[in-house]
Parts: C-alpha cells; sequence; structure tokens
C-alpha cells in the first residue's frame, strides 16, 4: 500500500515540512511504501484553462504534473495534504497542483471514469498556521474537500494547529507525538496489515494491470492489490486503457513498475503470473499460481476485450477460491 505526501511548503524544514514527516515515518512503521513530493521545488505550471481536460481527459502542459504526479495519484491509496496557512489557503505552489488536478476530476465526473482505487483511497489534511483565528483554517477545509473529491479520495480527517510560525515551534507541543500516532493510525485503520497479493505480467502494461484493477474492485479493502513486470515497458497498454474505459474504468496515468520492487518489504500472500516466465521468482510461503493468457501487446481491440473479460472472470474465481488468505507481516512500532 501508497502513501503520498504533498508537502507545499515553501520553507526547507519548516514546521509543516516536520508535521509531514512526522505522518510519513508513522504510516511507514506501519508497513506501508511513502513518498512524498516537494511540491514546491516541482515544475508544475498552473492550471491555463485549456479545457482539453473536459473533453479528453488529459492536460496538454508538459510538466511534472503530466510526467510523474497524476501517475503517483493514480498508484496512492492514502493521500496526505500539507501546507501552511496563505491568506486562509493553501501556498501558491500546492494550489498551482491542485487546480491542474481538474483533469481527474474531468475524468470522473464528466468522462464517466472511476479508477480501480476510487472506493478504497482516502485523503488527509495536514496544517498549521501562525494566528488564532477561529475561521484560520475554513478555506482549506473547503479547497481540501473539493481536491480530495477530484482525486477520488475519501477526506478523512486533519490535524490543525494555530499559533504556530518560529521554525521548529511545532515540534515543541507536548501532545505533537500521541496527535500523529492517533490520526496516521485511524487513516490507515482497515488498510495495513490486509494480505498483499501481487498480479505479474512481463511488461505491467496490460493483463497484470486489467487484474489488479478487478482484484480491488471485485475484492473492495480485503486486500492489498499490487500489479508489476518482470521487464516493465515504458508506459501501458493504449488499447487496454480503452477496454478497460468500456466498463468505466479508467487506467488512465499507470506507470508500469519493477517486480523486484513489488517484493520489497513482507512477502505477498499470493503471487500471480500471466506470461513472465522464469524471471517471476518462486517465493517459500507464497501462494503461487500461473494464468496461461494470452499478450494484448499490439492486438486489435476486439482481441483485448476477449482477454480482458477472461481475465476479469478469473479474478473472480481466485477470489472465491481464496477468501481467507493469511495477513501479511508488519513492523513493530
Amino acid at each position: 500500500m501508497r502513501a503520498i505526501g504533498l508537502l507545499g511548503s515553501p520553507r526547507k524544514k519548516g514546521n509543516t515540512d516536520q508535521l509531514l514527516s512526522l505522518f510519513m515515518d508513522r504510516l511507514a512503521g506501519l508497513g506501508m511504501e511513502t513518498q512524498t513530493i516537494d511540491v514546491c521545488r516541482r515544475h508544475i505550471e498552473p492550471c491555463k484553462e485549456l479545457t482539453v481536460c473536459e473533453t479528453k481527459g488529459t492536460c496538454p502542459i508538459d510538466d511534472d504534473m503530466h510526467k510523474e504526479i497524476y501517475g503517483l495519484l493514480r498508484d496512492a491509496d492514502l493521500v496526505i495534504l500539507a501546507s501552511p496557512v496563505f491568506f486562509y489557503g493553501v501556498s501558491a505552489q500546492l494550489k498551482a497542483l491542485i487546480d491542474r488536478c481538474q483533469t481527474l476530476w474531468a475524468r470522473k465526473h464528466l468522462l464517466k471514469l472511476n479508477d480501480s482505487r476510487h472506493n478504497l483511497r482516502r485523503g488527509f489534511l495536514l496544517s498549521v498556521g501562525a494566528t488564532g483565528g477561529k475561521q484560520l483554517f475554513d478555506g482549506i477545509h473547503l479547497t481540501a474537500k473539493y481536491f480530495f473529491d477530484a482525486v477520488a479520495a475519501r477526506y478523512a480527517g486533519s490535524l490543525t494547529y494555530r499559533h504556530i510560525e518560529k521554525r521548529g515551534q511545532i515540534m515543541e507541543l507536548p501532545s505533537l507525538a500521541e496527535d500523529v500516532a492517533a490520526a496516521a493510525d485511524q487513516l490507515a485503520d482497515g488498510l495495513a496489515g490486509r494480505p498483499k497479493v501481487i498480479f505479474a505480467c512481463r511488461e505491467n502494461a496490460g493483463r497484470s494491470r486489467m487484474a489488479a484493477a478487478f482484484a480491488r474492485i471485485h475484492a473492495g479493502d480485503r486486500l492489498d492489490v499490487i500489479s508489476a513486470g518482470s521487464a516493465p515497458a515504458a508506459a501501458v497498454n493504449p488499447v487496454m486503457v480503452a477496454a478497460m474505459a468500456e466498463k468505466g474504468i479508467d487506467m488512465g496515468f499507470s506507470t508500469p513498475r519493477l517486480l523486484d520492487g513489488a517484493l520489497d518489504g513482507s512477502p505477498p500472500a499470493a503471487l500471480v503470473t500471466m506470461g513472465c516466465g522464469e524471471a517471476c521468482p518462486h517465493l517459500p510461503g507464497t501462494l503461487r499460481l500461473d494464468w496461461d493468457l494470452p499478450d494484448p501487446a499490439g492486438k486489435e481491440i476486439d482481441f483485448v476485450r476477449q482477454v480482458r473479460d477472461t481475465i476479469e472472470e478469473k479474478v473472480i474465481d481466485f477470489l472465491n477460491q481464496h477468501p481467507d488468505l493469511p495477513p501479511k507481516q508488519t513492523g513493530e512500532l
């Protein structure tokens, strides 16, 4: 399971940075894969209202949103939004990222596509402000609400602190460690410690991607589902994306990942392979299945549809036959 932190503070090692670091460390201690994006030091152009996203579901601006961040948001189970208060809102740099998520909003609300994590993903807000006004965080809460809606995440809570301005002042709060631990644990409740199931093929561009998407949809939050490849392609198969869109499943912005990385940490409860051959390892204690499925790479959409439907049937059979996979082990906190 992956948690993405979006750091919106321009101040290096400032209060927001330290608060987010504590939060992400707690999530990592629960066995989660974590990554923080330092938004203020990334190339993110502001929205130019080109409206291409509303008809095509893509943004033509070529920056880090296009190259990486949309994909990271799609792969995240938890999204942590962190910003100091700037005129009762988030920082300008973070607001640019939020505005560019109109692309994801359009895919969801206009094109009627849902990514396979949309019923699982959770969002959380961290914010600090220098003053003590009653309405200090009202604007940020409203922005967070609609941002999390755009990225298909349930707004699951927040930690906000007033009268924090001097660098490092957040660390002086006597309740901080307890606050962070309680909030992070609650955010991850029911997600951390689930059985991990990996679907793997050679390029992670078609078959394993579809299998993982169907597993998330049909298993709900019962499994931690990952897809990977022994030799990942540069991009996913666009015909696969089109075939899945016919079923209302959004595979846009998916990024193939290496199987070795997916195997880091605790071993999976099950590894389901489909064409990666000898490159897929044998893991003692892991349920290993191999599905004989044709490679849809380079095929027409009618062929890909057949593979898609066969994969969904196999996923449903797999879930029915293995309802009680053993949970993965997490480290002690």
